[in-house]
């Protein structure tokens, strides 16, 4: 039986008044899962994932491997549960110094045990940027500033990134290819569900949220519907 990565248990996300956005959401991520998650816009679809990343203030409870993202450290469990944003952050300077900062933070160089790897930090330009490529992203553009970059280039470094770290096991994908052409995004959704597949690699399940029915089910093994009163898993033919 595929081992169980991430339990969620009556999870609560309260906005500013103290009303909830959603309540009573429980489920379970096992390995090679791509749980879908769909829902009305305002539902708190992309609220859920930044919840799991231990971004946004919750109530309930969040295991990764039946322990707290405080207990391993929230930096080191965010390189485990690994959100990727709808669109990447504006942030300073290129995509090639944003990736050059996240390996070198300790929690990136750290075993599952939570002590320092042993030896040289992995390198994960050249695999990383040859991915990119080949979601047709010139190399040129690692080195142009976020902000010159457009939606669709942005969604497709970030998401290289974050596959390229090879430190996560569940990747929280927000939209990730609202801003691709067919061909392309078709190109991401098939090596996203080849490297679940993939015995040899760290990615174990992946959380989907989108808005577009069919892209659902091209991709997902399990079908949710998120609202205020709490998520619904749903069968392959009847998600909204």
């Amino acid at each position: 039986m595929p081992e169980t990565l991430l339990e969620i248990k009556d999870l609560e996300c309260p906005r500013p008044n103290g009303d909830p956005i959603f309540s009573h959401v429980n489920f379970s991520v096992r390995e090679g899962d791509i749980l879908i998650v769909q829902g009305k816009s305002g539902s708190g679809k992309s609220t859920i994932l930044k919840c799991l990343s231990h971004l946004n203030i919750y109530r309930g409870e969040v295991l990764y491997r039946g322990k707290g993202p405080k207990s391993y450290g929230i930096p080191f469990y965010r390189t485990r549960v690994l959100y990727v944003p709808q669109r990447a952050s504006l942030l300073p300077g290129t995509p090639r110094d944003f990736m050059s900062a996240v390996t070198s933070f300790s929690s990136y160089n750290k075993s599952d045990g939570g002590k320092p790897k042993k030896g040289k930090a992995p390198t994960i330009a050249h695999e990383t940027i040859e991915l990119a490529e080949s979601w047709g992203i010139d190399e040129e553009l690692w080195d142009r500033i976020w902000s010159n970059l457009s939606g669709g280039e942005m969604q497709r470094i970030a998401l290289a990134i974050a596959v390229g770290m090879r430190s996560a096991e569940i990747l929280l994908l927000d939209e990730p290819t609202s801003a691709l052409d067919p061909d392309t995004a078709s190109s991401v959704e098939e090596f996203l569900k080849s490297e679940i597949k993939r015995s040899e690699s760290n990615l174990k399940a992946l959380i989907w949220v989108t808005h577009s029915e069919e892209q659902g089910r091209r991709v997902g093994t399990r079908f949710t519907h998120l609202s205020s009163g709490g998520i619904r898993e749903e069968d392959g033919d009847s998600i909204v």
